[in-house]
């Protein structure tokens, strides 16, 4: 882990980022006590895996079905919605 001051991580920012971007963990303190740290933020490459979830899951069988009970409250909602005028 290195460490330095605020004054040194201003003047020397560009080289601090890429050595945190390296792997390394740098702490930058503010009089003589540490204050923040930099790491990366650079995303995992590793590729996913899929079927993470498989097992776990469970579509229902009526899943993209609507009941009939609904439409008609959809379908009524709708009919009573004022129209609107579109301003000139």
């Amino acid at each position: 882990m290195k460490a330095v001051n605020v004054q040194q991580a201003k003047t020397h920012l560009s080289r601090l980022l890429e050595e945190a971007v390296a792997g390394e963990d740098i702490v930058i303190a503010k009089s003589g006590r540490p204050y923040v740290r930099l790491v990366s933020c650079v995303p995992d490459k590793t590729p996913r895996s899929l079927g993470g979830w498989e097992g776990r899951v469970r579509i229902a069988d009526d899943f993209d079905e609507t009941p009939e009970e609904i439409i008609h409250l959809l379908e009524a909602s709708a009919s009573r919605r004022p129209t609107r005028k579109r301003p000139k």
